[in-house]
């Protein structure tokens, strides 16, 4: 990991919502950055909320059944769509 690479926590209504939406299973348009800090969008279904190395991640089903694990300080934005 480098330095500008260093996970850093989201508040906790944020991760609230998280909950909520896979609770609610409720698809959801997500944005977020990749590792070449490329905005990616998808159509997803929130599955679960999963921490590793100290970081946390969404775990999300794509339309197209594509399993995503995308760490939670890289999302831009998680709505109902």
């Amino acid at each position: 990991m480098t330095a500008t690479d260093t996970y850093i926590a989201i508040p906790c209504a944020l991760h609230n919502q998280y909950e909520l939406a896979i609770m609610h299973k409720t698809r959801s348009c997500l944005r977020w950055l990749n590792k070449q800090q490329q905005i990616q969008t998808r159509t997803v279904t929130p599955v679960d909320l999963i921490t590793r190395n100290k970081q946390e991640y969404l775990k999300a089903l794509s339309l197209d059944h594509e399993a995503l694990e995308i760490r939670l300080d890289k999302i831009i934005s998680l709505k109902a769509c």
